[in-house]
């Protein structure tokens, strides 16, 4: 085989990026499981494993990522332009800040996990979730106060800090709502 073919064959295969894009239509959980069955399945695991239902954490992983494996938050700048590096260590599919993800890997014995695997993504967020319905008693079904309980920590949730964030308290609300749909079109398209 010739050069040429053999770096084409390379290039092929490395544009094929191992099925690390973003689900085309997030809109529509059916679509997103015959796109990512690996995703469903994994989402599958996580909800037989840690009880959380598998369009609360769909719902949760569009807030977070929008089901981005690579997914970081915003830069911060100084007067606009002089960068200070990221608002927070936040990574992956979950968001998972650096010392959550620690005692994740620490409780499950799970010191391998990535946060840009999302079998592993899927896996923590039902860790956390089940661990916050352990602790404060949110139905693992609320997705819009598991939510508020993901993104301000348990401590944060239980001493109100989302009360006095309109626009947290508006995105938990889309979260529910999110839950809501996905869990009807999964009722739907299993059938």
């Amino acid at each position: 085989m010739n050069k040429f073919l053999k770096l084409a064959i390379l290039l092929m295969v490395a544009s094929c990026g191992g099925g690390s894009h973003a689900p085309r239509n997030l809109d529509n959980a059916c679509a997103l499981a015959r796109e990512k069955p690996d995703y469903y399945n994994a989402m599958r695991r996580t909800e037989a494993r840690w009880g959380v239902p598998v369009p609360v954490q769909m719902a949760t992983f569009h807030a977070e990522s929008k089901f981005v494996g690579d997914a970081k938050t915003p830069h911060r700048y100084a007067l606009g332009i002089i960068p200070l590096g990221r608002q927070s260590s936040a990574y992956g599919f979950s968001q998972a800040l650096d010392s959550t993800w620690r005692d994740y890997q620490r409780d499950t014995g799970r010191y391998s996990a990535r946060r840009n695997k999302f079998a592993d993504a899927s896996d923590f967020l039902g860790w956390y979730m089940d661990g916050t319905s352990r602790s404060l008693g949110i139905s693992k079904w609320d997705a819009r106060s598991q939510y508020l309980a993901y993104h301000e920590g348990r401590q944060g949730y239980a001493n109100g800090s989302h009360n006095a964030k309109g626009w947290l308290m508006g995105v938990a609300n889309r979260v529910q709502s999110r839950s809501d749909m996905y869990r009807n079109q999964l009722n739907s398209c299993r059938g």
